[in-house]
């Protein structure tokens, strides 16, 4: 059953926008774009990366002015040429990456750019009054004013960004993917405090890749693809998910789990971890990959899944156990000594922790295998680039220009970077975390055929996802961790979200 707030009774819209479009470079990243929002709703906005959202949302804040079409607040046409024009007029930005300052305090946050000051003077018993009547309207009276932002957890800065909005009067919010980086319970508190604002007729506009959470949260929605809107303003519950995904990619999806193809019998294992531990984070972790299997890690946020993986790779040294490659024991902590023996990894912040993102797609592809382009002491550029273009083609990469910078990918193609880089380095044992975050579900599909493929060629997989649904659907055999302990092991078909759940509940090992 939904659990989405009373969609609110017809009223003036608050924000209409019309026939929007917008180029660059004579590329149309939006070419007719309709969108209406009332007071008091929220309203989702879906799409492929790349289908224009993130060029909407920046029209909206006034950080790209369109090309044509109009905007109009209150029913009055408006030229938002800059975000303060934006923000003056109550239209607040919640980017994906929150863009709060960690070595400022919450009060000093929330008021940045706008401080209370009377004669150059920072009016500061009076801006923490004010932060604690904002943290009080958004259900977080306990959260200190002074507490510094740093330490604070992804969900607490995340009310520091929305009590930053609501200082500024805002009567519309705009969030980009905001659960992207929270687990199960941080998404629940962001949904109790998204409902508290609509109660107080402030609106939202909501971006998720995450369709479950459009029946939860949504009361209307729009869908963008190639730069136009394929449906406007439809009420939630009057789309399926068939219907949903057709509007978003032009296709029926069906099947996104590719089938899987069974390992040979008695095939030695490639990778093997025994009893491994690391300190405050798991403990005595045992398991083995085969080439051609997928492993997958399940279970929630805090468990250990992704320290795991950091630990086999060498990005942390293991306190306790080892990792062998054919037999042969691993240097614990060395990052060369994993990657010399065939292991790579696409971490789960692919942009900070896997990619240079000023970098062109080419030196991010062959970051890992350097000394195979290597003349004379020298990087052969044209080398890389004809390896680089390869792989793109195999992965079916766009835009597939080698010296496109990365950081214009979608967060699809970015993953296929990485997949590139472990394939041109000649990977044999390939370890996914989050592979899909921040995904569409069109190009979710692509990545799920990728990792089935790379597994049919004969490559080890142990991938991690926090989407329980996903681990079964990619993996041969499944091992349900809670807090640092490995509770059990299943093959993936005799094991489903729930029993998964149940098995973390009980939190006992089986």
């Amino acid at each position: 059953m939904s659990t989405a707030s009373a969609a609110p009774a017809p009223e003036k819209t608050l924000l209409s926008v019309r026939n929007l479009s917008k180029s660059f470079a004579g590329v149309r990243a939006l070419q007719g774009v309709n969108l209406e929002v009332l007071p008091g709703e929220v309203h989702c906005v879906l799409g492929q990366n790349g289908a224009g959202k993130s060029t909407l949302i920046k029209a909206l804040s006034g950080v790209h002015q369109p090309d044509s079409g109009e905007i109009l607040w209150n029913g009055e046409p408006v030229q938002l040429a800059t975000p303060t024009d934006a923000l003056t007029l109550g239209i607040a930005t919640m980017y994906q990456e929150l863009d709060v300052v960690d070595g400022l305090n919450v009060t000093e946050n929330i008021f940045l750019g706008h401080e209370d000051a009377r004669a150059g003077v920072l009016r500061v018993r009076d801006a923490k009054a004010r932060t604690r009547e904002l943290l009080a309207r958004l259900g977080h009276e306990n959260l200190s004013p002074g507490r510094e932002v740093g330490t604070l957890s992804a969900a607490g800065k995340q009310i520091v960004s929305m009590a930053r909005a609501l200082s500024r009067d805002a009567r519309l919010i705009i969030m980009d993917e905001p659960s992207a980086i929270l687990d199960s319970g941080e998404v629940a508190n962001l949904f109790r405090v998204i409902r508290q604002l609509t109660q107080q007729g402030i609106a939202v506009v909501y971006i998720s890749h995450r369709l479950e959470e459009i029946d939860q949260i949504g009361n209307r929605m729009t869908v963008i693809k190639d730069g136009r809107s394929t449906a406007s303003s439809l009420p939630v519950k009057s789309v399926s998910r068939g219907e949903l995904v057709r509007l978003m990619t032009g296709r029926e999806t069906t099947n996104v789990f590719p089938e899987r193809a069974a390992v040979p019998a008695g095939t030695p294992a490639v990778l093997q971890v025994e009893g491994l531990g690391l300190a405050g984070s798991f403990r005595d972790i045992s398991f083995s990959v085969r080439p051609g299997e997928i492993l997958g890690l399940a279970g929630l946020v805090g468990s250990g899944r992704s320290e795991i993986l950091e630990t086999v790779y060498g990005a942390r040294r293991a306190t306790a156990g080892s990792v062998s490659v054919d037999g042969r024991k691993l240097r614990p902590g060395s990052v060369a000594s994993a990657v010399g023996a065939g292991i790579g990894l696409s971490p789960e912040e692919r942009k900070s922790q896997g990619l240079i993102l000023e970098e062109p797609i080419y030196k991010n592809a062959t970051l890992s295998s350097f000394a195979r382009f290597a003349r004379h002491g020298l990087l052969d550029e044209r080398s890389e680039k004809r390896a680089a273009r390869e792989q793109a083609a195999a992965l079916q990469l766009t835009p597939s220009d080698p010296d496109r910078p990365a950081r214009t990918l979608s967060g699809g193609n970015q993953q296929k970077v990485l997949l590139a880089r472990w394939l041109i380095h000649g990977t044999r044992i390939l370890l996914l975390d989050e592979p899909t975050r921040g995904v569409d579900v069109g190009a979710k599909a692509e990545i799920y055929a990728l990792i089935r493929r790379l597994a049919a060629e004969g490559v080890a997989i142990v991938v991690v996802s926090s989407e329980i649904e996903e681990v079964i659907g990619l993996a041969d055999r499944i091992l349900v961790l809670d807090a640092g302990r490995m509770l059990a092991e299943s093959d993936a078909k005799d094991i489903d979200e729930h029993g998964v759940l149940d098995l973390v509940l009980k939190g006992t090992p089986q």
